[in-house]
């Protein structure tokens, strides 16, 4: 296939419900894993004219492809480009696909061969860990996607300069050659504390990292986020778009939008857009016995294990913490919940609900929900608009099933 080929980022059922509540309000292939998202890195890596075909709900917003194409390369949106991956892709031929045990991650033939699952030659998965199958391996594989943005975001340009106020730590190049710190138009990062012994640091456009910070890599602050005095960011670490924070950070995503501002632990963590984590809000990563985590998963209605030891805070977009929070272990929190008050909160609340674990929850009404959201967006020039609204009610509709 030539680059003028089309490339259908989708989801399956299955891959949208082990993803939530991260899913709920974006296609897969918009998740933030690394300094990009897993779209925007097949784009840099495998060029070709980008569709995506999300979940019914989600299609007006996203996209919907739902027309008859009789030659496209189709790619799982969960799919990260590992290895030889984007060169196998590319090298696929008409009715060839590529399975992960029953489950098709990329096949290039026409749109009514993919949707009857009509595939000629089955080859496997060559890289079993190079999917995004549950919330928790957004933050297992960040530290690794860092590295390959970093890379794919740099090769062949020149960093702007690095204040002289700032104390770097660590080699300033790679074994190639290639600078380990990188800095954008824009960015202001004075008097901070920069270790690039264990991996890179990326300064995006217009970042502003105040003094008495502390950045170990591999570590993604994406453009205009602004880390405040005295922050300590850990390594595998990326801070999306327009965010905000302070306090203790590892191992942590935080999609766009968001705030954490104040002193605080958030480690392996993911957090949605339009969040807010209020001052002094701690979240466990840990449980006191050293014992493996179980967490909510929407698909099964239930708990599930893991093998992780280290989980943290999951939470979906437009949720909010209080001041003083306090989060248990792997807790997953919903859409649009507004959590305050003492003590620990049950480490799954659905969406739409806002209270404390004294208190207890009760719903938010969705006028309510939207007065908010549109208070919140407005600060960053955004709006609610129809589109996000029709989303909302649909993910309110379906999250009713776990109240």
């Amino acid at each position: 296939m030539k680059n003028d080929r089309i490339i259908v980022l989708f989801d399956t059922e299955a891959s949208h419900m082990n993803l939530l509540p991260l899913s709920y309000t974006r296609p897969v292939c918009n998740f933030r894993v690394g300094i990009t998202t897993v779209r925007e890195k097949w784009e840099m890596m495998l060029p070709g004219s980008y569709r995506v075909h999300p979940v019914e709900y989600l299609r007006t917003k996203f996209g919907d492809c739902e027309e008859e194409l009789d030659d496209a390369l189709f790619v799982a949106g969960a799919l990260l480009p590992v290895g030889n991956l984007p060169e196998r892709l590319a090298a696929l031929l008409p009715g060839e696909a590529i399975m992960d045990g029953d489950e098709p991650v990329a096949f290039r033939g026409s749109r009514a061969a993919f949707d009857a699952r009509d595939f000629a030659v089955i080859k496997e998965l060559e890289h079993p860990d190079s999917r995004v199958r549950f919330v928790y391996d957004v933050f297992l594989k960040n530290g690794e996607m860092v590295n390959l943005d970093f890379r794919l975001l740099t090769a062949g340009r020149r960093s702007h300069p690095l204040d002289d106020s700032n104390l770097w730590i660590g080699p300033r190049t790679d074994a190639e050659g290639n600078p380990l710190v990188f800095v954008e138009e824009g960015a202001t990062v004075e008097g901070a504390v920069i270790n690039t012994k264990e991996g890179p640091v990326y300064i995006g456009r217009d970042v502003q990292v105040m003094e008495g910070a502390c950045l170990r890599g591999p570590l993604g602050l994406c453009d205009r986020a602004k880390v405040k005095m005295g922050a300590r960011v850990y390594g595998s670490t990326t801070i999306g778009p327009y965010c905000k924070v302070g306090g203790e950070i590892d191992n942590a995503v935080i999609f766009g939008y968001s705030n954490k501002a104040h002193d605080g632990y958030l480690g392996s963590a993911v957090i949605g857009e339009w969040c807010n984590l209020g001052a002094g809000t701690n979240c466990s990563n840990l449980k006191n016995d050293y014992s493996k985590i179980r967490i909510w998963n929407y698909a099964r209605h239930t708990f599930m294990r893991t093998d992780l030891q280290f989980c943290g805070l999951i939470m979906g977009d437009h949720s909010k913490a209080g001041v003083n929070c306090m989060f248990n272990t792997a807790t997953v929190v919903g859409v649009g919940v507004n959590v305050h008050g003492a003590g620990f909160p049950r480490v799954f609340i659905p969406s739409f609900l806002e209270g404390s674990a004294a208190g207890g929850f009760t719903a938010v009404p969705m006028k309510k929900f939207i007065d908010i959201a549109e208070r919140v967006m407005a600060r960053r020039g955004k709006t609610v608009t129809e589109t996000d609204r029709h989303i909302f009610d649909m993910v309110h509709e379906i999250a009713s099933a776990y109240k």
